[in-house]
């Protein structure tokens, strides 16, 4: 069985690139198609097992494609229908930029691993745009016209989709009228030790854009007062910096040993963003760092409630407060050896046995009624 796995870019290891790479240990001769990538970047990534080939597609051979991507996003989709896949009987695509549009052979398999359907043309358009430079505010509407009638019509050529948690699957059934099969990705919580001896520090770790909402928990601990370090790159980081008292501290973006130590010495991670998942409040629970969390999205299904965090219920400055007050009072009590046992359930291993399973089921399905005709 020949496999190809898609990915829409490879130029940071983050989620879901970390799907991917599982994927590629499950499937070590599998070729990767791919828009572009950082060799480098992509090599640390793969696991020393992989045989396949690395595809790209013509965007790869634009000017400055690997800085300038995001700018040959409406030629994606014209891309993957060029790629021939003709040879291939089974289809993994990782989507969450344009990835699952390809043509494939009547027979073959194509499963659909959705991150989130694309963001900036769907439920984050308005976002997207308010924030946008003057040109893009004009020329964007007509190619998110574009590309959502290509996304939904290239959601007819998946065989199966399953969803990186309860909420995107709820966007995949909204927006392409599709049911699918939750499936959380991959979480190195084993790189975590819960028993080391907490600080006094809360800590808030991400991409500082807009719709993590990093601005939402220096505003809160201004009026706290208690001690808050934010690590983090992005366009909020300058003011944040501005508008952040002494008690907060904003250190930039830090290498995974940092990170390691923070989330296992912090009394808890504040995580006031709307995630399609969220890995780093699974990464905290494995280092045995309670989670105050916005209660929608991939939260509610990764914390749970009075167990390894604190849900609050409005994106807003006095909910989190509140909700920080409460881990400050002693109203729960959080056990760092359950917190950590609870985040076992989303390690490497339990994401490749899952998906595994659900692509044998699928082929098996695929090719029983073809048995029977023979």
């Amino acid at each position: 069985m020949k496999t190809a796995i898609l990915h829409y870019w490879w130029l940071s290891n983050r989620g879901g690139e970390a799907v991917c790479s599982a994927i590629a240990e499950l499937y070590p001769d599998a070729d990767i198609f791919i828009h572009v990538y950082d060799e480098q970047v992509m090599r640390r990534a793969l696991p020393s097992t992989f045989r396949g080939k690395i595809i790209t597609t013509f965007i790869s051979k634009l000017p400055k494609a690997q800085k300038h991507y995001q700018k040959y996003l409406p030629l994606m989709p014209l891309a993957l229908e060029q790629l021939n896949l003709t040879d291939y009987d089974l289809i993994i695509s990782s989507e969450s930029g344009p990835a699952k549009g390809v043509i494939t052979r009547p027979d073959a398999v194509h499963v659909c691993y959705c991150h989130s359907p694309m963001r900036y043309v769907w439920d984050m358009y308005y976002d997207y745009l308010s924030s946008a430079g003057r040109l893009i505010r004009i020329l964007f509407p007509l190619i998110a016209h574009w590309l959502r009638v290509w996304d939904r019509l290239s959601a007819d050529r998946v065989d199966h989709f399953i969803a990186n948690s309860s909420f995107v699957a709820s966007r995949i059934k909204k927006f392409y009228r599709r049911e699918s099969e939750v499936i959380y990705p991959p979480v190195n919580v084993t790189d975590f030790d819960p028993k080391q001896i907490r600080g006094d520090f809360y800590l808030c770790l991400g991409q500082l854009v807009s719709y993590k909402r990093a601005d939402l928990a220096v505003e809160a601990f201004n009026k706290l007062g208690l001690p808050l370090v934010v690590v983090g790159e992005g366009e909020l980081f300058e003011q944040l910096k501005r508008t952040a008292s002494e008690n907060i501290t904003l250190m930039g973006r830090q290498h995974f040993s940092v990170i390691q130590d923070l989330l296992q010495r912090c009394r808890g991670l504040i995580f006031p963003g709307l995630e399609d998942f969220g890995i780093v409040p699974v990464e905290a629970m494995a280092a045995g760092a309670p989670v105050i969390a916005y209660g929608k999205g991939g939260a509610l299904d990764t914390v749970v409630h009075g167990k390894t965090g604190i849900l609050f219920h409005e994106q807003s400055v006095d909910a989190l407060i509140e909700a920080v007050g409460r881990l400050e009072s002693g109203e729960f009590v959080f056990s760092p050896t359950d917190m950590h046992r609870h985040a076992l359930g989303f390690e490497k291993s339990v994401f490749q046995q899952r998906i595994q399973a659900f692509i044998n089921n699928a082929l098996a399905a695929t090719e029983s009624p073809l048995s029977t005709a023979k």
